[in-house]
C-alpha cells in the first residue's frame, strides 16, 4: 500500500515556485508569444546563442504565469529513466521515484529541458506523446500512462551554433514545437541588463557591451562563440568587487571563450584599447 500511495501522489508544487520576480528585459514580442502558447498549451522551443537570456526568460515567464518550474540540464549521458523515474530500494522495499519530467507532468509545472540537443536521441523520444494532442507520458517500467495536468507545459532550448550531424534535433521532434528565436539584445538594452544585473554604472555597462560587440565580430576570424550577456554580467560583478576592468574582462570575456593563442591575443588587444 505504501508503494501504491507513493506512485499516485501529486508532488508538492510549492518547492518549484519562483518566489521573487527574475529581472528580464524584453527584446521583442517573446512575452506575448509565450503567453499565447501557454494559454493554448503549445510546447515551446527556444533557440539562440549561449548566455543570451533563454533560461532567465523561462524563469521570468514561470513567475508571471504563477506556475512551478522544473528545469533539467540535458547532457549526453541523460537517459530516459533520468527524466521519467526509476525503482529504488527504500527501507527494504522497492519503490518508484518519479523523475523531474514525471513530477512536472503530474503537478502541472512548466518543464524546461535546457540544451535538449545534448540529450541522447533515444531519450528525447519520450517527450513526443507530451507534444501533441495526447499529452500523455508513458512510464513503461511501471506500467502506467500519466495524463498531463491541464496546466503542464513543455519548453526546450538549444543553441543552433552547436548544430552538427551528430548533435541536432530530428525533424520529427522539431515540428512538435512552436519556436521563439533569441539573439543578443541591442547595445542599449544589453547595457541596461548589465547595469542592473552587474551592479555597475551606465558608463561601465556601455563600455563592456561595446567590447562584447567587438569580440562577437571576431566570429568571422574563427571564434566559435562570442562573449555572451552572461559573461558581461560576470565581468561587471567582478568590477563591482574591486577588480580592475582590464582583469575582469580578461577573466570573464577572453579566457573562457577561446584557447586559441591568436584569438586570445586579439581579444586582449581589444581590452587594452578600451581600458
Amino acid at each position: 500500500m505504501s508503494q501504491a500511495l507513493e506512485n499516485t501522489q501529486t508532488p508538492d508544487s510549492s518547492a518549484y515556485m519562483i518566489s521573487n520576480e527574475p529581472f528580464y528585459l524584453p527584446v521583442g514580442d517573446e512575452k506575448p508569444l509565450f503567453t499565447a502558447a501557454y494559454n493554448a498549451r503549445l510546447p515551446v522551443m527556444l533557440k539562440g546563442p549561449t548566455g543570451c537570456g533563454k533560461t532567465r526568460f523561462v524563469q521570468h515567464m514561470a513567475y508571471k504565469l504563477g506556475r512551478p518550474l522544473v528545469t533539467v540540464s540535458c547532457h549526453e549521458d541523460l537517459f530516459a529513466s533520468d527524466l521519467l523515474g526509476r525503482y529504488l530500494l527504500k527501507d527494504d522495499e522497492t519503490v518508484w521515484v518519479d523523475g523531474p519530467l514525471s513530477r512536472a507532468v503530474r503537478m502541472g509545472a512548466i518543464c524546461y529541458l535546457d540544451e535538449v540537443v545534448e540529450a541522447r536521441k533515444d531519450t528525447t523520444v519520450v517527450i513526443h506523446p507530451l507534444t501533441d494532442d495526447r499529452r500523455i507520458l508513458s512510464l513503461d517500467k511501471k506500467g502506467e500512462v500519466v495524463e498531463a495536468h491541464p496546466d503542464f507545459l513543455l519548453v526546450v532550448s538549444y543553441n543552433p551554433g552547436y548544430q552538427s550531424v551528430v548533435k541536432d534535433l530530428k525533424q520529427s521532434t522539431r515540428q512538435r514545437f512552436v519556436c521563439l528565436e533569441f539573439e543578443y539584445p541591442s547595445q542599449e538594452d544589453e547595457a541596461k541588463i548589465v547595469e542592473k544585473e552587474g551592479g555597475v554604472d551606465e558608463e561601465t555597462a556601455l563600455s563592456l557591451v561595446g567590447l562584447a560587440h567587438r569580440i562577437r565580430n571576431l566570429r568571422e576570424q574563427g571564434l566559435a562563440e562570442g562573449a555572451s550577456t552572461r559573461l558581461l554580467i560576470y565581468a561587471a560583478q567582478l568590477i563591482r568587487q574591486g577588480i580592475s576592468p582590464k582583469n575582469a574582462c580578461l577573466t570573464s570575456m577572453c579566457l573562457p571563450i577561446t584557447d586559441d593563442p591568436g584569438l586570445s591575443e586579439t581579444i586582449f588587444d581589444l581590452i587594452e584599447d578600451l581600458f
